[in-house]
């Protein structure tokens, strides 16, 4: 075959040698939370997921293994045989592992898997302490002194009151990107479109249906973003307001819209779907169902606000003002920082 570029530099580490990247040909393994996952946030965490640690291990080889399944054999083998495990994002880690377990390890793993790492992760609800079976199972698959990294001061307490104290709050991964350049360009007015988002597995007509009420009386068109597998069912039974466009559920569908020329907001339960469209440098407000966004709004300033004060939203959307977080930007290059020292 003739070289279409014979002219063109051959760098080192195309060919191996001295000059090829540290981690060029080692294993990554990345427990992906976005395997078997009815909902499209998860993707939107493991594309950050993967946008990070990409140019911390350059020439590395990665490999997805599920979360929400059960981990077989091969997994473990690969675990086994990587340099670094991380498990990405989401809600996994609770205080009863042995009674709820989004992470689906259990007593067998706890024997084969350890020195695994945090990106990122969240705990599941407000909870007592962690129960003894939890403790040693963290304690068992968790790296017992690098860094793990979770999105909020709430899960930082309840891994240390489970004994693992080498943690550091670093937001979700999701947000690495939002920095205080970033926000800067974020419209500090309403626009005139919105994009919303409703939850599925966690239902409050009343309220979702003042959402929707809100947003047709404050904008020109109200697009609803389907990121739940069951979102089309529930926004059905509350009687959609008209002129209410359904977004297809797919990421590319929903980028695609955030993407366009649109004068466009995002107002919606949906924390990443928030977090995707502040990434696209749009303005928004995000309405918090349970401890996640509530969590990492009073952390670090996220724009939240709790779902049942709609009372507030005519106020909320009409004011302007700008879009200022307090990233963890310190925390966040500690942790990266610790893979540098190893290569």
């Amino acid at each position: 075959m003739v070289d279409p570029n014979p002219d063109a530099e051959v760098r080192p580490e195309t060919v191996g040698g001295a000059g090829r990247p540290p981690f060029h040909g080692r294993l990554i393994a990345l427990f992906d939370t976005s395997i078997a996952s009815p909902n499209i946030g998860d993707q939107i965490i493991m594309d950050s997921v993967r946008r990070q640690l990409g140019p911390l291990f350059p020439g590395a080889y990665f490999v997805n293994l599920p979360t929400h399944d059960i981990i077989s054999k091969i997994s473990r083998r690969l675990v086994e045989r990587s340099d670094y495990s991380f498990v990405g994002g989401t809600n996994l880690l609770s205080s009863d592992m042995d009674r709820h377990n989004q992470w689906k390890i259990g007593r067998p793993d706890a024997k084969q898997l350890s020195d695994i790492l945090l990106l990122g992760v969240g705990w599941w609800k407000y909870q007592d302490a962690a129960n003894r079976y939890t403790r040693k199972l963290l304690k068992a698959v968790l790296h017992p002194t690098l860094l793990h990294s979770v999105r909020d001061s709430y899960t930082q307490r309840k891994l240390a009151e489970a004994g693992i104290e080498n943690v550091v709050n670093t937001a979700c991964v999701t947000m690495w990107g939002l920095t205080p350049t970033h926000c800067a360009q974020i419209p500090r007015e309403k626009g005139d479109a919105v994009v919303a988002t409703l939850t599925d597995y966690s239902r409050d007509h009343v309220h979702d249906a003042a959402l929707l009420d809100a947003l047709r009386r404050n904008y020109s068109k109200v697009y609803l973003w389907l990121q739940g597998v069951g979102d089309f069912e529930y926004a059905h039974s509350l009687d959609l307001p008209a002129g209410v466009e359904l977004v297809d559920p797919s990421l590319v569908a929903y980028d695609e819209l955030l993407a366009s020329r649109l004068a466009l907001d995002y107002v919606g339960t949906r924390l990443h779907a928030g977090i995707r469209a502040m990434e696209h440098k749009r303005r928004t407000l995000i309405l918090a169902v349970d401890n996640r966004a509530s969590e990492i709004g009073r952390d670090f300033n996220l724009p939240v606000i709790d779902r049942m004060r709609t009372d507030l939203l005519d106020d909320r959307l009409t004011s302007p003002g700008p879009t200022e977080l307090s990233l963890p930007l310190d925390k966040i290059e500690m942790w990266k920082a610790q893979f540098a020292k190893l290569s």
